[in-house]
């Protein structure tokens, strides 16, 4: 499955999936190859950038069928958000990543994993493709994360690197708290073993690789207790005078206000593969072009200040990202004009659910669901 970088590609790809959506909790757990995606929405790129929006993706799903026929599919959607949400009151869980990976050294074993030359072909063959696609399944991304954490015995944060490397729709909250939740960190006791019987039927007999798995492995032993925060989603109203839209990669949709100019940060601030940038960068571009805005290139800082003095600007308002390397650039940004963060209502109504593990938030799906059939 490719990824051209634009908007028309998402929207594109969404009507072709949505046929299909009611289908979606039956074959979603089968990885068929890379050559055979018809069976998901092959849509998480689009959505982590926003290049289309969980709010669009969602109003398309319920315009054409009931909530409950493709209940699943919804969830999905939303576990994303769950994910976010659940950083969002615990950032301290990133930091501590990122400082666990700095300690950590690249083996002869690492090497191997990552290149594909582990004799075990199934993970071989996922190293791969996700180095080839940027993109792998998310039930294989379930069962690699396994055997790497209690096969291989790799550290984990490696392994999370790794995939935010490649991973076109790679994003600090749903890729690290995706491996947590694997190596049994993120829900206490809970881990998630990959088995060849599994993997033998989920991927139609492609792979079965009886005898070459730990399958009574232990969760990893907790790590560290971490302690959750407030959530402060401050409310947002548009400020007065010339106001400009501050695009970072991290969210290329539309402000919530009406804005005079655009202007659109050209770094994509991952440490990734080149794949990666080259997704970013055409997604940057192509929303520049779609917004008639302003590259803001080399230190952002001073591209800003330019911007805001060519186009006479009073303010700025920029979508807050999530915790993650943009976070803090935001925080530091000095753009000689007030800059106004806003949460997206997306966010703002799920994230408060996130305080603990899924259930709790996919509770409140229904009744959130329905709120956008009516209103959509």
């Amino acid at each position: 499955m490719r990824f051209p970088p634009t908007r028309d590609t998402a929207i594109e790809r969404l009507e072709s999936f949505l046929p299909n959506a009611a289908k979606y909790a039956k074959l979603r757990n089968f990885d068929f190859g890379p050559a055979e995606r018809s069976n998901v929405s092959g849509l998480s790129p689009y959505l982590r950038t926003r290049l289309i929006t969980e709010d669009e993706v969602s109003r398309a799903v319920l315009g054409r069928f009931a909530a409950s026929s493709v209940d699943k599919f919804l969830q999905e959607v939303a576990w994303r958000t769950y994910w976010k949400g659940w950083l969002e009151m615990r950032p301290q869980v990133w930091d501590r990543y990122l400082s666990d990976l700095d300690g950590l050294d690249r083996s002869d074993d690492y090497d191997a994993a990552i290149a594909g030359r582990t004799g075990i072909d199934c993970f071989d063959s996922w190293a791969r493709e996700l180095v080839e696609h940027g993109y792998l399944h998310n039930h294989t991304r379930m069962w690699f994360a396994s055997i790497w954490v209690f096969t291989l015995r790799l550290p984990w944060q490696l392994g999370a690197d790794f995939f935010m490397r490649h991973l076109l729709d790679g994003d600090p909250a749903s890729n690290t708290l995706s491996w947590r939740w694997v190596a049994g960190l993120h829900t206490k006791g809970k881990h998630y073993l990959a088995r060849a019987s599994n993997i033998a039927k989920y991927t139609d007999g492609r792979f079965n690789p009886t005898g070459q798995l730990d399958e009574s492995a232990g969760p990893l032993p907790q790590d560290h207790e971490f302690e959750r925060m407030p959530l402060e989603l401050q409310d947002f109203s548009p400020p007065d005078g010339r106001i400009g839209h501050l695009v970072l990669a991290d969210d290329l949709a539309p402000p919530p206000c009406e804005v005079m100019s655009t202007g659109v940060a050209t770094e994509c601030l991952r440490e990734a593969a080149q794949p990666v940038h080259n997704f970013l960068r055409g997604a940057l571009e192509d929303t520049r072009q779609r917004y008639g805005g302003v590259a803001l290139t080399g230190d952002l800082g001073e591209a800003v200040q330019a911007w805001v003095a060519d186009e006479k600007l009073d303010a700025i308002v920029v979508a807050r990202p999530a915790v993650g390397p943009w976070r803090q650039v935001l925080d530091n940004l000095e753009a000689g004009v007030p800059v106004h963060p806003f949460v997206r209502e997306w966010d703002r109504k799920l994230w408060p659910s996130a305080t603990a593990g899924f259930f709790k938030l996919r509770k409140q799906l229904p009744k959130f669901f329905d709120s956008l059939a009516v209103s959509g």
